[in-house]
């Protein structure tokens, strides 16, 4: 008998121990993605890029950055790219414009940033006034400058898979997934959002050949927009293997939307007022909290793709030092005007 009540509690151990295991395994959280370590590997990798183009005799790149008006968020956002790229060995330098400049006279600048052989990257900081067309401003930022990727020619060149100045968030999203080995081919992905600079470009890079010459994720990609049903979201979100939330609304995604090992990567940035402190706080478009008891891989807000792009903008100035090797000047004067 004492043999039998010893065997009796041993199996009833062994199945504490087993119902603990699965109940640790099925509460296991997300990982959580550090974009500030990803950016500081790009960015060393950049360092090491440049210091080699530099003492083959070439020119350090130089990044001229054009700011209009006094928005708090937008300074801090140059400021954050003008620290980068001296970290990196980048040199470059903040022209700011009053923001009743006229979108004449901000064409004018450009042209002058476009012809002057000094400057090889230049970007325009957005948003800009309500009365400058911000398309009209992109596109006349040369091609071979644009640092932002956000230039007519460098759009259409990557919707055609080709070697182009890719747009930083949706390039820095691209890294994230690829550098922390989130598979892709074959999967679904749901990107929400439809912004010409950010959620249309990352659902091109993710859809795409990876054979091309500017290879993509062969992905199955569903695009979301304002006037997707909230029903019909969480449809497809369900089902998706990688969501990507870039609409700028905060708790689009809940964790009743996702099924357990999605991939969820938070591009949104959302000021809100914090309920306990009354301060104000930055959030994504995730509930971070929830969505993270689920996930297999989770972004942060701040920490996660804000770091990136400002990454995938020094890659992208380098490249654009080293374009000029390809476009000569009147290739550079042509494509500025046309």
């Amino acid at each position: 008998m004492a043999a039998v009540r010893t065997l009796r509690k041993l199996c009833q151990h062994s199945q504490h121990q087993l119902c603990k295991l699965h109940t640790s395994a099925s509460r296991q959280e997300a990982v959580v993605i550090s974009g500030k370590k990803l950016a500081r590997q790009i960015r060393e990798e950049a360092r090491g890029d440049l210091e080699k183009w530099v003492l083959s005799g070439h020119r350090r790149p130089h990044l001229s950055v054009v700011l209009v008006g006094d928005d708090a968020a937008s300074h801090s956002y140059v400021l954050n790219k003008t620290r980068a790229a001296s970290d990196v060995g980048i040199s470059s330098e903040t022209i700011l414009k009053p923001s009743d400049i006229s979108e004449e006279e901000l064409l004018d600048l450009i042209y002058k940033l476009n012809t002057d052989h000094r400057v090889d990257g230049l970007l325009v900081q957005l948003p800009l006034p309500d009365h400058i067309d911000e398309r009209a401003i992109c596109n006349a930022v040369s091609p071979t400058k644009d640092v932002d990727g956000f230039h007519v020619v460098n759009v259409g060149r990557m919707c055609l898979d080709q070697s182009t100045m890719l747009p930083a968030t949706p390039w820095g999203v691209w890294e994230i997934i690829k550098r922390t080995g989130i598979p892709t081919l074959g999967k679904n992905v749901v990107v929400a959002g439809r912004s010409k600079n950010v959620g249309m470009p990352i659902a091109m890079l993710l859809h795409t050949d990876g054979r091309h010459e500017r290879p993509g994720g062969d992905a199955t990609v569903t695009i979301s927009h304002r006037y997707t049903p909230k029903e019909q979201l969480r449809q497809h979100t369900q089902i998706a293997d990688i969501i990507v939330a870039a609409a700028g609304i905060p708790n689009l995604i809940t964790a009743d939307m996702i099924k357990e090992g999605a991939a969820v990567i938070d591009v949104g940035i959302n000021r809100v007022q914090d309920p306990v402190t009354g301060k104000s706080r930055l959030v994504g478009d995730v509930d971070f909290e929830a969505v993270r008891q689920k996930a297999s891989f989770i972004t942060p807000v701040p920490g996660g793709v804000g770091p990136m792009t400002v990454a995938m903008l020094m890659k992208n100035t380098i490249k654009a030092a080293k374009n000029v090797l390809l476009y000569p000047p009147e290739r550079i004067r042509m494509a500025a005007s046309s």
